[in-house]
């Protein structure tokens, strides 16, 4: 088998699945019990809060774990008033899109051709009725990292304008950072934002725990109410092996940042100068402002869809996009932003490297690429004689 899908899912690491057993069987408690036993279990829990917080530069006390990604998401989406006006980017996942729909008065920020967020189209679109916005730290489908600093800046100035105006309406800035967790140095002061969701799922994490960062402040509505857990913001037994092993994940990808980064970086050289012999392929995104694990491209008059079915005959496994939109058989809003034609987004597949690639794999997945797609436009040239 030859993974490249990482940006879906991860593989669980030994080290946190070995740490996340004992939370099954000898220190089974339920946190919130006030006999000895428990009281352990939840120093040992609020301890992995304060690991996972620590590496965004925060305190576990600011966290609130939650089953993913998307429950994260839909909490940060719960600071909004009715009617209130909400800005996102055209490369938000769908999680951030469905919230927006739902809510309402949103409009979406351009991105250029890479897939970057253009920042003249956000000030513009920056006015005194906004009072959110969500961008994510990296694009799921091209892996573009977005100008999150900047954006802050200008959120900040708007708010120095809405106090010295007497406007107490308030300005919130959430960040989807499930891509870029692991992958780059995540700090929530240098971001300059004031929710940060996070992903166990995308960092070799168990899947359905996650976390969002809550600045202070923000005012958060509860979503599930109960006895109180988290805060009272998120009620429910404490998910105490998830969160260990999510701790400890971090902890392992944050210690191998740099490495990491060079190891992917060789691996899409590799990948890179072997797909450039396809007839007519197109990558995209900008290499300097893009993850080094992505490589997307698209080969105009190919059928994504087949590639990866041709593909997974071959134990190849990858996607043509974000993993929610493909299962649906939807187009990327994504890529229909970046400016690219319906026969270029029909063709386009999305590569995510990881722990399981080494240079052997990613040659054979290349070779295995080239001569799919190659069978396939000669079938095509064929099919026009």
């Amino acid at each position: 088998m030859i993974y490249l899908d990482h940006a879906a899912a991860t593989p669980l690491s030994k080290h946190a699945f070995e740490e996340m057993k004992l939370y099954f069987d000898a220190d089974f408690f339920n946190p919130s019990a006030a006999y000895l036993p428990a009281q352990k279990v939840r120093r040992q829990y609020e301890a992995a809060k304060d690991q996972i917080a620590h590496i965004i530069g925060a305190k576990g006390a600011d966290l609130v774990m939650t089953s993913g990604a998307t429950e994260s998401i839909n909490l940060a989406f719960s600071t909004i008033r009715p009617g209130a006006k909400i800005l996102i980017s055209a490369a938000e996942h769908q999680a951030v899109r469905a919230c927006a729909e739902r809510c309402g008065n949103c409009e979406t920020i351009k991105i250029d051709k890479n897939a970057r967020l253009e920042l003249e189209d956000f000030q513009k679109k920056l006015t005194a009725e906004t009072e959110f916005v969500s961008v994510c730290l990296v694009s799921s489908e091209i892996g573009t990292i977005q100008p999150i600093s900047d954006i802050a800046r200008m959120v900040a100035t708007e708010r120095q304008r809405r106090a010295l105006a007497g406007d107490d309406r308030p300005l919130y800035f959430h960040c989807d950072a499930s891509q870029g967790l692991g992958l780059m140095e995540v700090k929530v002061a240098r971001l300059g934002v004031d929710l940060l969701t996070l992903n166990a799922a995308k960092v070799y994490g168990p899947k359905g725990i996650g976390a969002l960062y809550i600045g202070h402040g923000v005012k958060i509505s509860a979503q599930s109410v109960g006895g109180g857990q988290e805060m009272g913001l998120r009620s429910g037994t404490e998910n105490v092996p998830a969160t260990i092993a999510f701790a400890t994940a971090l902890t392992d990808a944050q210690n191998h940042l740099s490495a990491e980064k060079k190891r992917l970086q060789n691996l899409k050289k590799i990948l890179v100068k072997n797909l450039e012999t396809i007839p007519n392929i197109e990558f995209h995104g900008n290499p300097k402002t893009q993850l080094p694990s992505f490589v997307s491209f698209s080969v105009p008059g190919i059928d994504a869809e087949r590639m990866i079915f041709a593909l997974e005959d071959k134990e190849i496994y990858l996607s043509t996009g974000a993993a929610c939109a493909a299962s649906k058989g939807e187009k990327s809003p994504t890529l229909k932003a970046m400016g690219l034609n319906d026969a270029a987004i029909a063709g386009s597949l999305r590569i995510s490297m990881g722990k399981l690639n080494d240079e052997e794999n990613i040659k054979q997945a290349a070779d295995a690429i080239c001569k799919v797609i190659a069978t396939e436009q000669a079938r095509l040239e064929r099919s026009k004689a």
